[in-house]
């Protein structure tokens, strides 16, 4: 059979490479010892041959697909891609295919996502980010974290809490709630004490622990944050923009603006820019990432540092070795905050200005 022929079988394997065509699919599905020369010839006749491995018949056998499933709301976002960047490296280091999955925001999607990669036999299905308080959803995820570990896979949870006791998956987090909390402390001893709070999402875990963060700072220092100054909105610069004007507009009293993301923050610069507020003469401007993005914005962005590239190298680190790993499957990583030039110390006796008045 002449080279690149789509047809090329087992049998032609075997006939090329002189060994059975069992041989051949004990080299393909890597259970069994083979000799390294065997496997040399073999390797050889499939090169030749042009031979293409059946991923239908090769799970059927109990093999997975050496590919590694990454799971992300949007593509274009900063902390995904930076994640996502250290999930190919890990994965490309483990000689595992990364193929990237979207979701749109979309929890449902995210259960089809994680089925079609059980069926396809993935060895790891990473999830990033997006956890909601939605107790269907997560006992949906449960199913699927046991399901993908009876097909010999792995659910491997990014930036999300784990599942339960006794669910087996691997959960990558980092210290999120913390976070919050050093940066409103940052800024509560910096003599700011109207901090405004710009993109809260309710029923998103990711956003409870930073407002439980940002909420608990003030307590530490026996304040409490003014509700009207807690702000809902998306994860987005768009929003950043548009929710700092609606702030500048109702006439509320802040020194200091925490943004959810660094993307938030972008949005509000601008806003505040466009206003006459400066930044940080007149309001302080922090965020939460630590995208490069920050170093970029002017004045240079003081945020919360989260180990983007480190978390997707974890998951696929623990998650392929985990059986060599066992103690190691729920790990948190620390965060801390880099200052830069977004935030100004305030006198202590002096009185809180109204956004956009100059003192």
């Amino acid at each position: 059979m002449l080279p690149g022929n789509d047809a090329s079988t087992v049998r032609d394997v075997a006939a090329r490479a002189g060994v059975s065509a069992s041989t051949v699919s004990r080299v393909l599905g890597g259970t069994y010892p083979v000799a390294a020369a065997t496997r040399a010839r073999v390797l050889k006749a499939m090169r030749e041959l042009d031979y293409v491995v059946n991923a239908h018949a090769r799970a059927l056998g109990g093999s997975t697909n050496k590919t590694v499933a990454f799971i992300v709301d949007d593509v274009t976002g900063p902390f995904y891609a930076h994640v996502a960047r250290g999930v190919e490296e890990q994965a490309a280091a483990e000689g595992r295919l990364c193929m990237l999955c979207t979701t749109h925001g979309d929890p449902q999607r995210v259960l089809t996502i994680v089925e079609t990669m059980r069926e396809q036999r993935a060895d790891a299905v990473i999830v990033v980010g997006g956890a909601w308080e939605d107790k269907a959803h997560l006992d949906r995820m449960t199913y699927f974290a046991h399901a993908l570990d009876r097909a010999g896979s792995r659910l491997v949870l990014v930036g999300r809490p784990p599942l339960g006791e006794g669910v087996p998956a691997t959960v990558v987090d980092y210290d999120n709630e913390g976070g919050a909390f050093a940066m409103t402390t940052h800024l509560l001893t910096s003599g700011h004490q109207r901090i405004a709070y710009l993109g809260r999402v309710p029923g998103m875990i990711t956003s409870t622990q930073r407002v439980s963060g940002f909420r608990r700072a003030h307590e530490m220092l026996g304040l409490s944050p003014d509700p009207a100054l807690v702000l809902d909105g998306a994860y987005a610069r768009s929003y950043g923009y548009q929710g700092t004007r609606e702030l500048l507009a109702s006439g509320a009293a802040f020194t200091a603006l925490f943004a959810a993301t660094d993307m938030v923050a972008a949005g509000a610069l601008l806003a505040l820019r466009e206003a006459g507020v400066r930044v940080p003469e007149d309001v302080s401007v922090v965020g939460t990432d630590d995208v490069p993005l920050a170093m970029d914005v002017f004045p240079a962005l003081t945020t919360v540092s989260i180990p983007h590239e480190e978390l997707g190298r974890a998951a696929v680190r623990l998650a392929l070795h985990r059986h060599e790993l066992p103690e190691s499957q729920h790990l948190v990583l620390g965060t801390h905050i880099v200052v830069r030039d977004s935030v100004r110390r305030r006198p202590s006796l002096s009185p809180s200005p109204s956004p956009g008045r100059r003192g």
